[in-house]
């Protein structure tokens, strides 16, 4: 890994504080944070690896204590709770957010990159966490579907949108993806 890279891994790991100091809505056992704003970008900014790396970074600060999340929580026991599978997604998610974006590099705009923002930072994040969230509080299905995924659908699909917006910007301005290289042969 070179210098740089450790550097947008350490900085997109920053913003993710950053999103974390913005007023948590608390709507039952999962509050709602624009932190997940931040693992789309990291994604679909960085790559999925450098994203990947970055969210991950963020959380192991965050276990070890320092209170990052949103509403100053921090420490092993939020990885115990009821947002542990959300926030042991989030570095799949970004991955996945990155991955898809690499993949789409040559054709992304605003309405790929908030589809790709759906999947990855959205659909992988909803399949994670609503089942731990089930286990953790013994909900029944209906009731963690509701309070886990489906109050949040109106602002992450905001979100992913957002987070498509600035990415398209930055990939015009100051790319950090580089363009995925043609196969010998490829046309």
């Amino acid at each position: 890994m070179k210098t740089r890279d450790l550097a947008y891994v350490a900085l997109f790991a920053a913003i993710l504080a950053v999103l974390g100091t913005l007023p948590a809505i608390p709507v039952g056992p999962v509050p709602i944070t624009a932190q997940t704003l931040g693992v789309m970008l990291a994604g679909a900014v960085l790559g999925g690896r450098r994203g990947f790396l970055a969210v991950l970074l963020f959380l192991v600060l965050v276990a070890a204590g320092l209170p990052l999340l949103a509403g100053g929580r921090g420490g092993l026991g939020v990885l115990a709770g009821p947002t542990a599978g959300y926030l042991l997604s989030w570095p799949v998610a970004a991955y996945v957010v990155g991955r898809l974006t690499e993949r789409t590099w040559d054709r992304y705009n605003v309405l790929v990159g908030t589809l790709v923002n759906v999947v990855g930072g959205i659909v992988v994040i909803y399949a994670v966490g609503v089942p731990v969230l089930k286990v953790v509080t013994g909900l029944a299905w209906g009731e963690a579907l509701w309070t886990g995924a489906a109050l949040f659908v109106p602002g992450d699909l905001f979100k992913a949108f957002v987070a498509a917006a600035i990415a398209d910007v930055v990939r015009r301005s100051y790319p950090v993806i580089e363009r995925p290289r043609r196969a010998a042969g490829a046309r």
